[in-house]
């Protein structure tokens, strides 16, 4: 017997819920089939989505301890820290280009 695929699995679960969408009156007759199948898909997506986020997991995690350590972050010196010396403000409060002496 061949495993189902994710596809197929997801497959089923897409039928079944347009199914019972459709579904004007419950199909008591039809509803036990596709509770049991829909289950069945439901375990075989979980199951391999569990296995592809624990592979995932692994891969991360060895790419973070292969990779070289990151460069600690660099100061900014003091002097670049504090803004440069300026033209001292007008006493008139005016503009710089302002020739009015007063």
């Amino acid at each position: 017997m061949t495993e189902t695929t994710f596809r197929e699995a997801y497959g089923v679960l897409q039928q079944h819920a347009q199914a019972l969408r459709e579904q004007s009156e419950p199909n008591i007759d039809q509803l036990l089939t596709i509770v049991t199948e829909s289950v069945a898909a439901y375990k075989t997506c979980k199951s391999r989505i569990d296995a592809v986020e624990k592979a995932l997991e692994a891969a991360l995690t060895n790419a973070a301890i292969d990779a070289p350590p990151a460069a600690p972050p660099t100061r900014r010196s003091a002097r670049a820290a504090t803004p440069s010396a300026a033209a001292p403000p007008s006493p008139t409060g005016a503009g710089d280009d302002d020739d009015t002496p007063f």
